[in-house]
């Protein structure tokens, strides 16, 4: 929702994805910007998701299309220790800094019904994933609707 609102175009994946699968998502949707955590836990065993990044970013960079800003979410519960996590100068910065500078209020980008809100990548099981891109008004409308059957939503509440 937050990405709907300012109108960025988004796509979200698996977050135990490798770099290649990553990296191939990266350049099929032509992102310039790219959030991910610092570390998560599956189990008892640490996953170092800015590596991964960091290595998706390079192949991309490497094919042509550059990632122009990372933000890492500092989970300091998985990983407490920021100078284990690697930065590009310039192109890094940590998800809490970059939130803190900001103000309260955004206002909303008014997008048109027909322009793109976010890519969604198919399983791949019938061979390489392929995006699916859903337009603002199709999503807005989908949302509306899940909304007012999910909860019984009618105007006189």
């Amino acid at each position: 929702m937050a990405c709907a609102r300012i109108g960025a175009v988004h796509s979200v994946v698996f977050g135990g994805f490798s770099a290649d699968a990553l990296a191939s998502r990266i350049e099929d949707s032509d992102a310039s910007v790219l959030l991910t955590c610092s570390c998560v836990k599956r189990g008892a065993k640490a996953i170092n998701l800015k590596a991964i990044a960091d290595a998706a970013m390079a192949k991309c960079e490497a094919g042509g299309n550059a990632v122009k800003h990372c933000l890492c979410y500092d989970n300091a519960r998985a990983q407490p220790d920021r100078a284990k996590v690697g930065f590009a100068e310039g192109r890094d910065a940590w998800w809490q800094d970059a939130v803190a500078a900001q103000s309260d209020s955004c206002a909303v980008e008014w997008m048109g019904a027909e322009e793109p809100s976010f890519m969604l990548y198919t399983s791949g099981s019938t061979g390489k994933p392929k995006g699916v891109l859903h337009t603002t008004g199709g999503y807005m409308v989908g949302a509306a609707t899940t909304f007012k059957y999910s909860f019984d939503w009618n105007e006189q509440q």
